[in-house]
């Protein structure tokens, strides 16, 4: 058991994107990945969890792209727990090239739920004691996002294979959700160098079509993903115009 985990993979064309960069949806679930399997090897994971009617539930992912991966470049990816107090469990994220350098830095939180009564437990009353690594990938304090008003609401159809083994919309869906929303033209002039979601509410398997309320001022979009008038997630994402 170690506390920290690195694994390294080469990326393969199909998880790029047209101009050969790393798909947002391929990256949120790589550092979901690398997390769960982390959690697992730290006994605190999936197996853990489920025997005992409690879960993991993440509530941000702040990610800083410095370099998108690019295909056929090995990759190693990096994971630690990096902080915790009685609720709320800090994850942080490397990825870097074959040569070293510093590509993705990432950080995320997360809390523990029962998942029949869907509240939050307190993580020394129910979780193994595991090591934690203070070093920080960003540090960022998990801030609250902020309100915008929407230029326009761009809408989005929940597919069969959006759905996760946990019975929800996967978390990794609300970055392409984000991303698409700016339209093809944008998305099509600019990199993402930042993506940073707050999640707020599960969606369910059965809904039909989000709405995803989308701002663009200049280099950063603002997104609130939602149905009707529930909001299920915050996103905020910053760009570089494409050279």
């Amino acid at each position: 058991m170690s506390e920290i985990m690195t694994e390294k993979r080469v990326l393969q064309a199909y998880q790029c994107d047209r101009y050969g960069k790393m798909r947002p949806l391929i990256l949120m679930n790589e550092l979901q990945g690398m997390g769960d399997k982390h959690a697992e090897s730290l006994g605190v994971g999936y197996a853990y969890c489920e025997a005992r009617g409690i879960a993991w539930v993440v509530t941000h992912y702040l990610v800083d792209i410095i370099e998108m991966p690019t295909e056929r470049e090995e990759l190693a990816i990096t994971t630690w727990p990096s902080c915790q107090d009685a609720l709320r469990a800090t994850r942080d994220f490397e990825i870097r090239g074959a040569d070293g350098r510093l590509l993705v830095r990432a950080t995320s939180q997360w809390v523990l739920i029962d998942m029949a009564r869907r509240r939050s437990l307190r993580l020394d009353e129910n979780l193994p004691r595991w090591t934690v690594n203070e070093c920080r990938a960003w540090n960022r304090t998990f801030d609250k996002f902020p309100d915008f008003e929407a230029s326009r609401t761009h809408v989005m159809k929940c597919r069969f294979d959006d759905i996760d083994v946990n019975q929800h919309i996967n978390n990794a869906v609300y970055a392409v959700w984000a991303t698409e929303s700016v339209g093809y033209a944008y998305r099509n002039s600019h990199d993402l160098r930042r993506i940073e979601l707050n999640f707020k509410k599960e969606i369910k398997p059965d809904t039909p079509e989000v709405m995803v309320d989308v701002k663009i001022d200049g280099d950063v979009s603002y997104h609130k993903i939602r149905t009707g008038d529930t909001e299920h997630a915050s996103v905020i994402c910053t760009w570089t115009p494409r050279g």
